[in-house]
């Protein structure tokens, strides 16, 4: 069958189709019945949610068992990891499950503390309070919207009363994150604190957190001496607002864009703890503080000398005792005290006689001794200074200065070097930007050098070698190869088809004729038939011509069935 014959057919079912007004109709009617139907089919549909999500294969299996005990309908969602079921059936399906116990690889927290059985060993209790200590943390680790699911392991040794032998608890994490999100190091810092929290005299080094692909999140003992991305941010951090200060001091005096300033910080990262005990040297001691005195005196009279070379010469004998002479006077007229006492010697003369007796008589040997201590506060200053990290030990600054642009004599912008007394200004003004510091051993450097605007000029190629040439080249060489291999078909194969089929048919001649059907040509009447053949002739050739204008190879294969029909 030719395409000839195809659309002939199609116009007579159309033809058809518009002589029965009343097919139409119906088929209208249908599509609208069964577009009621389905309607109504999905409206009566119920709307599902999910159920339970990321349930492992063994609790799948166990929770559609019991779906389907329950005559529960269900669907799978997210490639079979989640169970949905009817909305208005979700919480009495959840409760009904978790009266079997399902699911079961859900973490167990503390609830399995309330089903204890009597006479539980201490050793059972005490695992039984250990795992529902993990699911209780596992749990709260959950809520964390990075986390999709993560398990505890807690090392609780044994108490003892021994402190030699006590050993602290450890743990450890592994998380398993959502697709596409990642944790960083504060969340996972504040991980490890929760745990260690919750667990007595568990510390946050203690605690190993772990992802899904085997990568250690906790930075533990091994890279506390290490730069970690915090310092190396802080320095990053540092030294760009150095540079923004300076280049912000100086754009308004160079011009924005004509200063690059580039910054190195040498940062001290190191807990440095210093503990220092001075005294200082003796002061006045009439103005120092007492803080104790102790004096002791002692006095010896009487006794003879000690003296002489030891031996028989210094053995004398005493000297011969000297008594005083007192010779008796009469008592004198006028003094008083004297007339009632005849007869005895006057007193102030008799002490007078004595002391020339004793004046003329040797000295007794005497000894005295004093010691006297005196203690004084001394000063003393105890100073414990504990250096946090992250203090500047050196900058290096490097400045770069472009050279000023001025108006030349001859009316066109030049570019000159900045003077002496400028570059000393720029220079001052980026020592008081940076907070520049001598003791310290900063440094500076200010350059004034032209900035380049651009690339360096390139050699020009001819046009036959540039790039756009080329490749404008190679897509016109394609158009026009298939411009001819379309001329080329049509000319040798779709015109001569088209020539043969398209052809109008012979005239009949006049000898063929009964004389009956000769009839003038003036007296011949049109028959409409012949007619409404004819149009539909040119509706099908003009279709015909669209079909293998649109569709070369439809009329390709029409012409090879042609060709082997005829051939057959």
């Amino acid at each position: 069958m030719n395409a000839t014959a195809v659309l002939a057919n199609r116009s007579e079912v159309f033809d058809r189709i518009k002589a029965n007004p009343r097919l139409p109709l119906m088929l209208g009617g249908a599509a609208l019945v069964a577009a009621i139907a389905v309607g109504v089919m999905w409206s009566r549909t119920p709307d599902y949610k999910v159920l339970y999500s990321n349930l492992s294969e063994r609790d799948g299996g166990a929770v559609i068992a019991s779906l389907q005990q329950m005559n529960v309908p269900y669907q799978f969602a997210e490639g079979g990891g989640a169970v949905m079921v009817p909305s208005d059936k979700v919480h009495e399906t959840r409760l009904r499950l978790a009266s079997q116990g399902l699911p079961k690889s859900g973490n167990a927290g503390m609830e399995l503390m309330d089903n204890q059985k009597f006479g539980i060993s201490q050793f059972a209790e005490q695992v039984n309070y250990q795992r529902g200590l993990e699911g209780e943390l596992s749990r709260s680790i959950e809520t964390i919207a990075a986390v999709q699911s993560a398990r505890v392991h807690l090392a609780i040794p044994k108490q003892t009363l021994f402190v030699r032998e006590r050993q602290k608890p450890t743990a450890s994490i592994v998380l398993t994150l959502h697709p596409g999100r990642a944790i960083d190091e504060g969340q996972v810092a504040a991980i490890g604190h929760l745990v260690s929290s919750s667990v007595p005299e568990l510390t946050p080094k203690s605690i190993s957190i772990v992802d899904q692909h085997g990568n250690l999140l906790s930075g533990n003992g091994s890279n506390e001496r290490m730069l970690d991305a915090t310092q190396l941010k802080y320095v990053q951090t540092l030294e760009q607002n150095f540079v923004r200060r300076v280049e912000a001091i100086l754009a308004p005096i160079v011009g924005q864009g004509n200063v690059k300033a580039q910054v190195t910080a040498d940062v001290d990262f190191n807990v440095v703890e210093h503990t220092d005990e001075s005294f200082k040297p003796n002061q006045d001691p009439t103005k120092a503080a007492i803080r104790s005195q102790q004096t002791s005196e002692s006095n010896q009279q009487g006794g003879s000398p000690v003296g002489g070379v030891p031996g028989a010469l210094s053995n004398q004998p005493p000297l011969q005792a000297a008594a005083p002479v007192v010779t008796q006077q009469p008592n004198q007229p006028g003094q008083p005290g004297q007339a009632g006492q005849p007869g005895q010697p006057n007193a102030q003369a008799q002490q007078q006689a004595n002391a020339q007796a004793l004046a003329g008589a040797p000295a007794a040997p005497s000894s005295s001794r004093r010691d006297s201590t005196t203690n004084f506060e001394l000063d003393r200053s105890v100073r414990h200074v504990q250096q946090a990290p992250g203090s500047v030990r050196r900058l290096s600054v490097a400045v770069v200065v472009n050279h000023r642009q001025v108006m030349g004599k001859d009316g066109n912008v030049v570019s000159e070097p900045l003077t002496a007394a400028q570059l000393k200004q720029i220079e001052n003004l980026t020592k008081e930007a940076m907070g520049f510091s001598a003791d310290r051993g900063d440094s500076l450097n200010v350059v004034n050098s032209q900035f380049t605007t651009g690339e360096l000029p390139k050699p020009e190629l001819p046009v036959w070698k540039q790039p756009e040439m080329i490749d404008l080249a190679k897509t016109g060489a394609m158009y026009l190869m298939l411009a001819l291999l379309a001329l080329f078909m049509w000319f040798k194969i779709g015109r001569p088809i088209m020539r043969k089929y398209t052809a109008p048919p012979p005239p009949a001649l006049a000898d063929e004729l009964p004389e009956a059907e000769l009839v003038p040509i003036e007296e011949q009447q049109p028959d409409p038939e012949v007619l409404r053949l004819a149009a539909k002739y040119e509706s099908d050739l003009a279709l015909l011509r669209d079909a293998a204008q649109r569709d070369p190879r439809l009329v390709a294969g029409v012409i090879k069935n042609w060709m082997s029909s005829d051939e057959r």
